[in-house]
């Protein structure tokens, strides 16, 4: 089995996202993200925790997405075979949303795989119950679409910048902007979402750090 499941449990001082998630949300004021944050953990919200294990895959390529994730701790990578050569084209780490949305929604085969690439700890909600929490929910209706338009920005600027930047420019950005990638997640792995061989990746982290 890859999973378990669980109700969310809060220990101690723990959140599984950080005050500074909903704030940063120019819509939310602090009271009402610090009830969103609450109502998400609660038992009546729908969502559920869950743990991968390192390599446990949240949803194999031609399977249908079972949830829509909260990633609490962890690193989730999204990849698809291309030619037998497996590609990272998205990297989840704590305190950010994750799914093969298209599958998750639409009840279809997902494109692509999402595994774990540490012990992983989620929320997780399926679709009936997420259904149900957008319709009846404006607070988390509002994040959810908030976080859509972020994320479509940010795929819009990761495309443009593999046309236009050269490989150095695409890791000094990534040094710049997510500087948890560089420290989070392996080589290979992080060389293949930026569109740079291992060996060049190798060579650039070198004249970087010396």
């Amino acid at each position: 089995m890859l999973y378990q499941i669980t109700r969310p449990i809060i220990i101690g001082r723990f959140v599984f996202l950080s005050m500074e998630f909903f704030d940063s949300f120019s819509g939310f004021s602090p009271g009402a993200s610090s009830s969103l944050q609450d109502f998400i953990e609660s038992q009546d919200s729908g969502f559920s925790e869950m743990t991968l294990k390192k390599n446990a895959f949240l949803v194999s390529e031609g399977e249908i997405c079972p949830y829509f994730c909260l990633i609490k701790t962890g690193i989730l990578q999204h990849s698809i075979l291309v030619d037998a050569e497996e590609k990272t084209t998205y990297l989840g780490l704590a305190n950010s949303i994750t799914s093969s949305l298209g599958s998750f929604l639409f009840r279809k085969p997902s494109r692509k795989s999402i595994k774990a690439l540490s012990d992983t700890n989620l929320l997780v909600i399926d679709r009936e119950s997420f259904g149900k929490l957008l319709a009846e929910n404006a607070t988390f209706n509002k994040l959810y679409y908030e976080l859509l338009e972020r994320q479509l920005c940010l795929i819009d600027d990761y495309r443009i910048d593999l046309l236009t930047l050269t490989p150095e420019e695409r890791y000094a950005k990534i040094l710049e902007t997510e500087p948890e990638l560089i420290k989070e997640v392996p080589l290979h792995y992080l060389a293949s979402f930026l569109g740079i061989s291992t060996r060049h990746m190798s060579r650039i982290r070198k004249s970087v750090f010396g």
